[in-house]
């Protein structure tokens, strides 16, 4: 059964789309030896347990990924005798408490051979032990404030929310309260006393998009729901589909980027686009053109990867800046005339959209318990929409 939650278009490529590779990126290498080995996953974490997360990006709190949890690989040496999983786990990785392994096993986020297992499951050679833990970043507290929130969608596993631009997903350098978590945290609290950090890691936050980047995102109201979430985005299954606006009039109606995404080599607090794969994470984008404008174009993004800024990082490496994106040249004319009642439109068009004009616009994922497929689809907010009208006027002019 399939269950949508839409209030305009559907999810995923109309018939016949096909995607047209802009850029080939290396292939990522990775490290299988035998014995207890830590099996990153290609770019959504560097291990288990918890490590502290990068603060010098703009509003993010973690190195290179949207995904706010991390997954180790550990594959039980043929020498091993056997022993409970929960003290292999703890004697076995470092900096780890037995209670933050125990919590971790009874919220499912340990899995063995693909199934979740109980503290006391004797672990024998061959055991593929799979273990998930959030990114917390050093002394960061989430305290419960009373912020309103835009709830799609709700029932007792999931928490569906329409984000506005400008709130901070989660605390964070520069921003320790007034944001969504933070909401979040008050209103499960306000429902159910029982919740706490200690039950509901970061209040069911599983991944996160951008200050300045409206849209939806998913959380878990279960620790049950965070491990099959965490698990749904690093097997990349979740669909993302965002709207952009895009400066400058693309050749290609559809194509897909492949380029690695990693911090710039100079400026630490930018990402930079690496096709050759030398430096950052694996990144996909898949995009197809809405609607032209002359100057510019509204583009329809599917993420395959969930790196941090994605989307703007790499429409940037292909000579399209989302409009007016401050942080990656948007934010100023790059295509047009040299007519000041042109720069005065442009201006116009700044004002009403005052940040980055990208829009998370569809969800999909399988239900945590009751497998389901759940669809959510979203409107673009007032301030995409009026600017896309107003370039969708001076184009009528031309």
């Amino acid at each position: 059964m399939k269950i949508s939650i839409e209030n305009r278009l559907p999810w995923g490529h109309p018939p016949g789309f096909k995607p047209k590779p802009v850029f080939l990126a290396m292939s990522m290498k990775t490290n299988k030896s035998a014995g207890l080995n830590p099996d990153k996953d290609p770019g959504d974490g560097e291990g288990f347990p918890s490590t502290p997360a990068a603060s010098e990006s703009e509003e993010d709190g973690s190195e290179f990924s949207e995904v706010l949890y991390e997954r180790m690989n550990l594959v039980v040496s043929n020498g091993q005798e056997p022993m409970r999983l929960d003290k292999f786990l703890t004697a076995r990785i470092e900096n780890i408490s037995r209670n933050k392994v125990q919590q971790a096993i009874d919220g499912q986020r340990v899995l063995v051979n693909n199934k979740s297992a109980s503290a006391n499951y004797k672990i024998k050679p061959g055991d593929n032990i799979v273990c998930f833990s959030d990114k917390q970043t050093v002394g960061e507290e989430i305290i419960p404030e009373k912020i309103p929130l835009n709830i799609f969608y709700e029932d007792e596993e999931i928490l569906i929310i329409n984000k506005p631009p400008g709130l901070v997903v989660h605390p964070a350098s520069g921003n320790y309260s007034g944001t969504l978590i933070n909401g979040v945290a008050f209103y499960l609290q306000e429902h159910n006393k029982k919740i706490s950090e200690e039950t509901l890691p970061r209040f069911g936050l599983v991944h996160r998009i951008d200050k300045n980047t409206s849209g939806l995102l998913v959380l878990a109201k279960t620790s049950q729901a965070v491990a099959n979430l965490a698990k749904q985005f690093f097997d990349h299954s979740i669909q993302r589909e965002y709207q952009a606006l895009v400066w400058g009039d693309l050749q290609e109606n559809s194509g897909t980027i492949i380029a690695h995404v990693g911090r710039h080599q100079r400026h630490r607090k930018l990402f930079e686009a690496y096709p050759e794969g030398d430096f950052g994470k694996e990144a996909i984008t898949h995009y197809e053109v809405l609607e032209k404008f002359g100057y510019v174009t509204l583009v329809k993004c599917v993420l395959e990867t969930g790196r941090t800024h994605q989307i703007r990082v790499h429409m940037k490496s292909i000579g399209h800046p989302l409009f007016n994106d401050e942080t990656y040249g948007g934010n100023k004319i790059l295509k047009g005339t040299i007519f000041s009642k042109y720069k005065q439109f442009v201006d116009n068009c700044f004002t009403i959209c005052p940040r980055q004009a990208l829009h998370a616009k569809t969800l999909g994922f399988i239900h945590p318990s009751t497998q389901e497929e759940m669809l959510f689809v979203s409107e673009l907010p007032e301030d995409m929409e009026q600017v896309i009208e107003k370039w969708r006027a001076y184009t009528r002019k031309l």
